[in-house]
């Protein structure tokens, strides 16, 4: 759907079973710890979110740096005339852009990886200063800090110990964790301050040991020494990202039945909190049948603090949710939203004053003024080309009788199946032709 579309709800229940994509943040890390192995480690279940269709494309083609070829299908957002390398366009895949910075020192030639506008805007610099340290050979096409990057392949790393910030992107850190055991000195990761998004970190580390590859963590100190992957396979999970909507059209139904196959109660994803999350909301989370079932009790919310430090991909759902059922709600551990996709924050500021509802920023604490909330007859949503903007607000169409959303294709960045796994359960959905 490369349009607007009209989603209605007949009801507030939803009963059905939704076969979830495999997750996007465990194939892209899977996909370039396959790329470092050689071979040895191949991925089972890959997801088809655009983010990994871009990423495998790309890791899968062979680099010739004496051509300016754009990868991944679409015209590169950069400079007219490229006299480097070779041109890679990620498009608006973030976690491509992060990951391939690091991948690309190891590989031979020359590279110059671009990306959509909005990638432009989102800052490369800490990850781009640690690489530098180790030796590697990265300078900046067009803005300092900022995407487009030129990356000379190879180089002769000059100290196996770096230090980064804690509270910015996880994925820089796992960028360079996901290169460390191909360092010839290895890596001495020293992490500054308090850890954002501890989870992704974990789950790469996790990963890495599936993969053969072992790592000490004392303190702050992230150890891995220069050594070879293993044979394996490597499993992926379905979406716990994805599974959070579900959790919110289940928060916002006066009676949910939900199956959703796959998923464990032990998975590698930090998302997965969002069943400890909406226990708050009377969702009750059931594991059995080699998945998990979603039962809707209606309750009072008692809960009125949300740290969202270790699951910020979980904030606009959750956010949506409390605006809606009208919990005056705070949130801490927002801070990386304002670098995502979109920033998050004002996006959902601007969102959510359409039914008459404030998220107010103090500091680093955001609270929820539900005073002068309403429902209208018919909403908006603007989705500042953001996935979750989409899919986090796309449940209020149980509550507003008419919700039409803009550009609908956004979700296949991480969900492609969404809008039709709503129709499954009760939603209708047309396309609103420009």
């Amino acid at each position: 759907m490369s349009h607007n579309i009209i989603l209605t709800k007949q009801g507030k229940t939803a009963k059905g079973t939704i076969h979830l994509t495999g997750s996007k943040s465990e194939c892209n890390r899977a996909l370039v710890i396959e790329a470092l192995s050689g071979g040895r480690v191949k991925v089972k279940n890959l997801s088809d979110a655009a983010d990994t269709v871009t990423l495998a494309g790309i890791l899968n083609s062979k680099v010739k740096s004496e051509n300016s070829k754009t990868l991944a299908g679409e015209e590169a957002h950069g400079p007219s005339t490229i006299d480097h390398g070779q041109l890679i366009n990620i498009g608006p895949a973030g976690t491509a852009m992060r990951f391939l910075t690091a991948y690309y020192t190891l590989q031979p030639g020359e590279v110059i990886l671009t990306g959509s506008e909005r990638m432009k805007q989102r800052p490369i610099g800490i990850l781009a200063d640690a690489l530098r340290t180790l030796g590697a050979d990265i300078t900046y096409v067009e803005k300092e800090g900022y995407p487009p990057i030129n990356i000379k392949g190879g180089f002769e790393q000059l100290t196996r110990e770096i230090s980064i910030k804690g509270d910015i992107s996880s994925q820089y850190i796992t960028a360079l964790l996901l290169i460390a055991a191909r360092l010839p000195l290895g890596l001495e990761l020293h992490i500054e301050g308090d850890l954002t998004s501890r989870p992704y970190v974990e789950m790469t580390l996790a990963m890495l040991k599936q993969a053969g590859i072992q790592h000490t963590w004392t303190d702050n100190v992230i150890s891995i020494e220069n050594q070879e992957f293993g044979e394996t396979a490597l499993p992926v999970e379905p979406d716990w990202s994805a599974a959070s909507y579900w959790y919110a059209i289940a928060a916002l139904a006066d009676e949910a039945e939900l199956f959703l196959p796959g998923l464990t109660s032990y998975s590698l994803q930090g998302d997965s909190v969002i069943t400890e999350i909406m226990a708050n909301f009377g969702i009750t989370s059931q594991f059995k049948d080699g998945g998990v079932y979603l039962t809707k009790e209606v309750k009072p919310i008692v809960r009125k603090i949300f740290d969202m430090k270790e699951c910020p991909d979980l904030a606009q759902t959750v956010i949506v949710v409390c605006a809606a059922l009208g919990h005056e709600a705070t949130f801490t551990g927002l801070e990386t939203l304002k670098i995502k996709e979109t920033d998050r924050i004002k996006a959902l500021q601007n969102e959510l004053a359409k039914i008459g509802v404030k998220l107010i920023e103090k500091g680093q604490v955001y609270k929820l003024d539900c005073s002068e909330k309403f429902i209208p007859e018919t909403m908006f949503i603007n989705t500042y080309e953001d996935h979750r903007m989409a899919m986090a607000f796309a449940p209020l169409a149980q509550i507003v009788p008419q919700l039409e959303v803009e550009e609908a294709k956004v979700v296949e960045k991480s969900y492609p199946a969404f809008w039709t796994d709503l129709e499954k359960v009760g939603f209708v959905v047309e396309e609103q032709k420009a």
